[in-house]
């Protein structure tokens, strides 16, 4: 089972005015990925400046499709991918 960590940092300098509302519509997107089961894990960063995704079974280029989706990419600083192997 593949698994694809995104570390997404936001440009909290320049957040928009209709923050909330962006963060409402972020959290519907993360909701519906959990409920379809490729969502493995999700971490808020200490700095609150950004996310730790993490991903199963699907390609990193899903993946990217996937994250093209949420609305914080309109308000990102940076997103790096990484595929991980996991070591028995």
């Amino acid at each position: 089972m593949n698994r694809i960590q995104v570390i997404l940092t936001l440009d909290m300098e320049n957040l928009p005015h209709n923050f909330p509302e962006i963060l409402k519509e972020e959290q519907s997107v993360v909701a519906g990925w959990k409920s379809k089961g490729f969502l493995e894990h999700l971490y808020l960063r200490e700095e609150r400046n950004g996310a730790i995704i993490i991903f199963k079974d699907l390609t990193e280029e899903e993946v990217k499709t996937l994250m093209e989706t949420l609305p914080f990419m309109k308000i990102k600083k940076s997103v790096e991918y990484f595929n991980l192997i996991q070591q028995f």
